[in-house]
C-alpha cells in the first residue's frame, strides 16, 4: 500500500505585498487525492480567504504555526524560503518551490548540506524542455499595465488620451518568451479594456519596436530608437548579468515623460565578482510593496554608488509581476500543478518516482535537486566560466 504523504503549505513573508497562497480548491484536490495537508495559520488571508473558507472546501485540512509547517515531510511554498526557514527543514524533507537551480548555486549547496530534497517548480519541464509551471504572460501584461498607468500620468499635452497625439512608441528589448508577450501587451496598453476604449474613440494606438542583442549592440541605431521611445521594456535574458544592455548615459536620450518597464528584474548583487547589475543601468529594483518609482524616489539613493544613476526616468519594476493579481496567478499555478501533485501523491512521495517512468514521473525527476547535476551545466553558465568558478568556491 502506498504511503500517505503530509504536505505543509507555508505562507510567504518576503514582503507585505506578497499575498499569494494556493487557493482552497487546490488544497481540496490534494486531500481528495490522498494527501494530508497542513496549512500555516492565516493561509490565504492576503487574498481575502479565511480558515473557514479552506475548511468548507476541504473539511480535513489542518492548520499549524509557521515553525511546525517547516517540520513536515513535504513543504510547499511558491517562492523559495529564506535561509533561516530552510534551516528549519528536517533532514530528508522535500521542498516544493521555485528554487531556480541554474542561477542559485549557494541555495543548492545549502539544501544539499541540510540533506533536503527539492522539487523546483521552475524546472518542471516536458520532454522537449518547455516549462510546465510558468506565468510569463502575466509578467508581461501586469508589468505593461502598470507601465501605461504611469505613462498616462506623465504623458505631455494633449495627454495619452488626446485625439491629436502621435502613436505611442514602445520599445521591447528581448524577443524571447517574455518579450513576445510584451510585444502584444504593449500594443494593447497592457489593458484590453483601455485599448478597446481608446480604439473606439479613434485615438492613435501604440507602435511597438522589438529589438534583440544584435540591434542593441549597434549604439547609433539604439540611441536613435531610445530618443523616440515613450515606454522602454526590458524583457532580456542576459547570458552575463555583469554587463548592462542599456548604459545610463543612453537613458538621458529618452523623452522626459518616458517610462521604463523592468520585466527581467535581475537584482543588483555585489556579493560576487564581477558584480551582477540590472540590464538597464541605474534603475531601482522593485517588489510587491513598491513597484513604481518616480525619478526623485529615495530608492535611487539605495542603488550602489558604483552604478551610474545620473539619468533617471519613471520606472516600474517588480520582483514578481504575476503577484500583482494574486488570485488569478494562483489559479493558474494550481491548474498547472494538478497532474504533478497527483503523481507525487499517488506514488507516495518522490522516492518512488522513476526517472524513466511515465510522462509526469519524468517531468518530476528532472526537477529533483538530487538529480540536478551541477550549476556549471546550465546554459546560463556556459557563457561565463570564470563567474561559475568563483561562485562554486563561495
Amino acid at each position: 500500500m502506498k504511503e500517505k504523504i503530509t504536505i505543509g503549505m507555508a505562507r510567504m513573508h518576503a514582503e507585505f505585498g506578497e499575498r499569494r497562497d494556493f487557493l482552497p480548491s487546490f488544497v481540496a484536490r490534494l486531500i481528495r487525492r490522498g494527501a494530508k495537508v497542513i496549512l500555516e495559520h492565516g493561509y490565504g488571508s492576503g487574498m481575502g480567504f479565511t480558515e473557514e473558507d479552506y475548511r468548507k472546501a476541504a473539511p480535513d485540512v489542518q492548520f499549524a504555526g509557521h515553525e511546525e509547517i517547516y517540520k513536515q515531510e513535504y513543504v510547499m511554498v511558491l517562492r523559495c524560503p529564506v535561509e533561516n526557514e530552510l534551516k528549519q527543514l528536517n533532514k530528508g524533507a522535500t521542498l516544493i518551490s521555485m528554487l531556480h537551480y541554474p542561477t542559485r548555486p549557494l541555495r543548492i549547496e545549502l539544501l544539499r548540506s541540510l540533506e533536503v530534497e527539492g522539487i523546483s517548480l521552475d524546472s518542471l519541464k516536458d520532454d522537449n524542455g518547455s516549462r510546465l509551471v510558468e506565468n510569463l504572460k502575466s509578467v508581461a501584461w501586469n508589468g505593461l499595465e502598470v507601465g501605461f498607468q504611469v505613462l498616462r500620468r506623465s504623458y505631455p499635452a494633449p495627454g495619452m488620451e488626446g485625439m491629436d497625439r502621435d502613436p505611442i512608441r514602445a520599445t521591447v528589448l528581448g524577443v524571447g518568451a517574455v518579450g513576445a508577450h510584451a510585444v502584444q501587451a504593449a500594443s494593447r496598453y497592457g489593458d484590453l479594456q483601455l485599448w478597446q476604449s481608446l480604439a473606439k474613440r479613434g485615438i492613435p494606438g501604440v507602435q511597438v519596436t522589438a529589438v534583440d542583442y544584435d540591434v542593441v549592440r549597434n549604439e547609433k541605431v539604439t540611441r536613435e530608437i531610445l530618443s523616440r521611445t515613450d515606454i522602454l521594456v526590458d524583457a532580456t535574458q542576459r547570458p552575463d548579468t555583469s554587463k548592462v544592455v542599456i548604459p545610463n548615459d543612453w537613458i538621458g536620450l529618452m523623452p522626459e515623460h518616458a517610462v521604463i518597464v523592468d520585466l527581467s528584474v535581475d537584482p543588483y548583487n555585489f556579493g560576487v565578482e564581477p558584480p551582477e547589475v540590472k540590464g538597464i543601468e541605474g534603475i531601482p529594483q522593485g517588489n510587491l510593496d513598491q513597484f513604481v518609482f518616480a525619478p526623485n524616489d529615495p530608492a535611487y539613493e539605495r542603488i550602489p554608488d558604483s552604478v551610474s544613476k545620473k539619468n533617471r526616468r519613471h520606472v516600474v519594476s517588480c520582483y514578481s509581476w504575476p503577484g500583482i493579481h494574486p488570485k488569478a496567478c494562483m489559479d493558474l499555478y494550481g491548474n498547472q500543478l494538478r497532474p504533478i501533485m497527483r503523481m507525487i501523491i499517488e506514488k507516495g512521495g518522490t522516492k518512488s518516482i522513476r526517472p524513466k517512468g511515465v510522462y509526469f514521473e519524468r517531468v518530476i525527476a528532472r526537477a529533483l535537486l538530487s538529480r540536478w547535476k551541477g550549476y556549471e551545466q546550465s546554459e546560463f553558465v556556459k557563457t561565463s566560466d570564470k563567474r561559475v568558478e568563483k561562485r562554486n568556491q563561495e
